[in-house]
This record gives structure tokens, C-alpha cells and sequence, in this order.
């Protein structure tokens, strides 16, 4: 890195501004506060993070025809000149976002209010959907992006430190204030990273908790047709049913969310919690620094992954965050899939193929979540559904409906690691808690709940 360079940065292909032309000048010092303008004073760039994920989608903005967010004339240090225009063939396609028609939207809602209907002699817990919705993917991405805030800033903010002490100490004292614009690069390259990824997610999810998280405001239960229609090509299964069993999958989730006051919290902890201890390796974000070209940012997913740059640290404190966080995926998506796999019954005459078929899925995890996992080192999936599921069977065999669920009455409550060994046992051995009068108490908090959450306005 030549030393008279800040941060590596050269001029891209010649094409420096010319400093006596001062609409070249306007230009390119509007694209450099743009690109060092990190809003919400967080770690990542979120309005980058937001086009980037639109433009995947529909590729309009900043990654469409190999343009960026980043100035003319900029280079990160060690990268090819530019070579990808506007009309080439290999360019990265958009996937697109069709908007939901009318029919699709009434077919939503009704498949929201059935399904919520079935749910409702299965569960302890009542209806969580206070609206329904049918999204596209950019409405999708546009309403569960504050969480996606929320589960990636910490550990951004640990890349971002990291990129920070790249610049040694004694080059730090000379430049003074520049020395914040290192982070605001990382906060722009972060962006530019969870946008490509949230676009690949978006043109994969099929409701607003498909992937196990309270991502969307709470009570709203939405679907998102487009990706749901895309998804049952290859099941040979009805649309409808298709549709009805997504939504029986939103509509527990919500009941879930919705009336456990504690576990959106205690899961969130448990994402952080894993992610407080992965390592961040300096040396990776160098060589992935090295070969990202600026001027085609996004139009290359691959280019855009930071491979190997989180790595869980391999300690005690560490493997019990990461069983914790397992643990509480696998029972929040064992619980869906009990508990939908009883109201679907007899009413769903595919219902063991699509069963199957979305344990598969959420077992196996898509391409938009590996990238995602790439990306900040969780795997964002429960890797002991089966086992999970058949414990809530076993309880709801043992303990009935009401004592099933009163196991969300308190973390401390839940079954940990362990039950997963031997479902059977461990329903023998709980406590009735309805016959204890828990059950009772834990619908008087759940109502509580509910009446603070009215009150409140939605943080998310």
C-alpha cells in the first residue's frame, strides 16, 4: 500500500475528477459524503444496506449497470480496474418484485383467518395476528429491516473496531479526524454486504417468521405470494394448500411471539450472546478489502461475502451460547411444526408431503442463509427440529395442550439440550403445571402483555 495513499484508495481507471471543473468537484464530494454517511450513527451503512437489497430485486439503484455508491475515481487498494458495463450479459439479473394483486391479497387474508381458526383448539396460547398483510419481497424487506438492525450492529460493530485498528497508531495521530472516515468505510462495505444478502433473502422467504424470528411488527402476520408460488413449483402440491399451510406456520408464530412476553427478548439475547464471542480476523478483512471493486459493488454477489472473517472462538463460554441459541430455535420451530401438523390434521390432504418437505427446508437452510451466516457468522436455523418436535409431541401426549404450553410460561421452564436425548422421559417427568394453577397465571401475564404492547407504539 503505497504510503502516500490514504487507506489504499487510488484513483479507478484514470477517471479522477478534475479539480477546476466544479460540477466534476460537486459530484464527486456529494458521492464521498454519501458513501461516508453512516445514518443512525451505527456500524453499517443502512441505506446502502437498503438499496442494494432493492436493487437485487429489481435492479434499479446504486447496483444495477455496474454503478455503486462509491465516488469516481475511488479504488480499494489492490483491486483490478473496472471491467463490467452497463450491458453485459453476465451481470448479475434482478430476480424481481412483482406487486401482490387483489387476488392475491384476498387470498391471503383468507388463508390467515382459516388458518388462525384451525389453530385455535391446539393451543393454550390465543390468536397473536392482529393484522395480515401480503407482501411483496421489497415490502418484505422494507418491514423487517429495523430487526435485521438490531441482529447484525453488534456484530458489525466488532468488524468495524477491527477495520478501525488496521491503521497503525502512529498513522492515526496524523490524520486526526480522517481516522473516522476507516470506520465509516466499514459501515459502507457492511452495507453493501447484508443488502446483497437481504436481497437474496428477500426473494426466498415466505412470511414474515418463515426463518424462526419475530422479523415483522408484532401482531402483523403477512405472507409473501410471490415467493410462496415460486416455492410450490416444485412440490406438486396445490397452490392453496401451499398457501394454507404457510399460513398456519405465520399464524403459530404469532401466537407464540405474541403471548410468551419474554421470548423475543430471551431470543434476541441468545443471538448476542453467540455473537459476543465470535473472533474477527483482521487478516481476512485485508484480503477481502483487496479484491472488492467498488465500481461493480453488487452486481457480483460472491464478490460481495467476507468469507472467513467470523469465526466462533472455540470455549467453554461459547459452546454453551451456541447450544443456548440452538436450543431455543429448535423449540420455537418444533413448536410451529407440532403444533400446524395437528391443526392441519385431516383438513390437508398433502399435509405429511408438505411437512416434510419444509423440515427439509429449514433443516437444510437456503442459499440467502448461508450467505447470511457467511456474512456474520450465525446459522440462523435449528439443527434439532425433529427432535424438537417430537418432545412437544410427547408433552402434549403426557401433559395435554394446557401443560404443553405452559412450559413458555418461564425460560427457566423450558427444556434444555438434554430433553432432546429422550422426549418420552422427560414428559413423564414434568410437573403438571396446570393442575398447580400455572396455566392460569401464565394467561393473566400473557394478557398483561398484551394490554402493555397496545399501550406502547411498536419499537420495531
Amino acid at each position: 500500500m503505497p504510503a502516500d495513499i490514504p487507506f489504499g484508495f487510488g484513483p479507478s481507471g484514470g477517471d479522477v475528477p478534475d479539480p477546476n471543473d466544479p460540477r466534476q468537484m460537486q459530484q464527486f464530494l456529494s458521492q464521498l459524503q454519501q458513501l461516508f454517511a453512516t445514518p443512525g450513527g451505527g456500524p453499517v451503512n443502512w441505506d446502502l444496506a437498503r438499496q442494494l437489497a432493492q436493487a437485487h430485486l429489481t435492479g434499479a439503484g446504486p447496483a444495477a449497470g455496474g454503478m455503486s455508491q462509491f465516488p469516481v475515481g475511488f479504488q480499494m487498494p489492490g483491486t483490478p480496474l473496472p471491467t463490467a458495463e452497463p450491458s453485459d450479459p453476465d451481470a448479475a439479473k434482478p430476480v424481481g418484485d412483482p406487486s401482490v394483486t387483489a387476488v392475491e391479497r384476498s387470498a391471503v387474508i383468507e388463508a390467515l383467518r382459516l388458518a388462525d381458526l384451525w389453530l385455535e383448539p391446539e393451543s393454550s396460547l390465543p390468536s397473536g395476528v392482529r393484522s395480515t398483510a401480503a407482501w411483496s419481497r421489497g415490502e418484505w424487506l422494507n418491514q423487517t429491516l429495523p430487526v435485521w438492525r438490531k441482529l447484525c450492529d453488534p456484530v458489525a460493530a466488532r468488524m468495524v473496531s477491527a477495520m478501525t485498528e488496521l491503521v497503525p497508531e502512529e498513522m492515526r495521530a496524523q490524520m486526526g479526524p480522517m481516522t473516522s472516515m476507516v470506520a465509516s468505510l466499514g459501515g459502507a462495505l457492511l452495507g453493501g454486504q447484508l443488502g446483497t444478502a437481504l436481497g437474496s433473502l428477500a426473494a426466498e422467504v415466505l412470511s414474515a417468521g418463515d426463518i424462526g424470528l419475530p422479523l415483522g411488527p408484532a401482531g402483523a402476520a403477512a405472507l409473501v405470494p410471490a415467493n410462496i408460488a415460486e416455492y410450490g413449483k416444485g412440490l406438486e402440491v396445490p397452490d392453496d394448500q401451499v398457501r394454507l399451510y404457510v399460513a398456519l406456520r405465520e399464524a403459530a408464530h404469532q401466537r407464540l411471539f405474541g403471548h410468551v412476553p419474554w421470548l423475543r427478548g430471551h431470543v434476541f439475547a441468545a443471538v448476542e450472546a453467540y455473537a459476543a464471542g465470535i473472533h474477527v480476523d483482521r487478516e481476512a478483512i485485508e484480503e477481502a478489502m483487496s479484491r472488492i471493486d467498488p465500481s461493480t459493488l453488487g452486481n457480483d454477489p460472491q464478490e460481495l461475502v467476507l468469507e472467513g472473517i467470523f469465526t466462533p472462538e472455540d470455549t467453554p463460554q461459547q459452546r454453551a451460547a451456541l447450544a443456548r441459541l440452538e436450543t431455543v430455535l429448535a423449540l420455537v420451530e418444533g413448536w410451529v411444526c407440532h403444533v400446524v401438523d395437528r391443526a392441519a390434521g385431516d383438513r390437508l390432504p398433502d399435509v405429511v408431503k408438505l411437512s416434510e418437505a419444509f423440515r427439509r427446508r429449514r433443516a437444510a437452510g437456503g442459499p440467502a442463509e448461508q450467505t447470511f451466516a457467511a456474512l456474520v457468522g450465525l446459522e440462523l436455523r435449528p439443527r434439532r427440529l425433529r427432535e424438537a418436535t417430537a418432545l412437544w409431541n410427547a408433552l402434549a401426549d403426557h401433559r395435554g395442550i394446557s401443560g404443553r404450553d405452559a412450559l413458555w410460561g418461564h425460560p427457566d421452564l423450558l427444556p434444555d439440550e438434554e430433553a432432546f436425548a429422550d422426549p418420552e422421559m422427560f414428559a413423564r417427568t414434568q410437573l403438571d403445571l396446570g393442575d398447580l394453577g400455572f396455566s392460569e397465571e401464565f394467561d393473566k401475564l400473557t394478557e398483561e402483555a398484551a394490554k402493555d404492547d397496545e399501550k406502547k407504539p411498536d419499537e420495531d
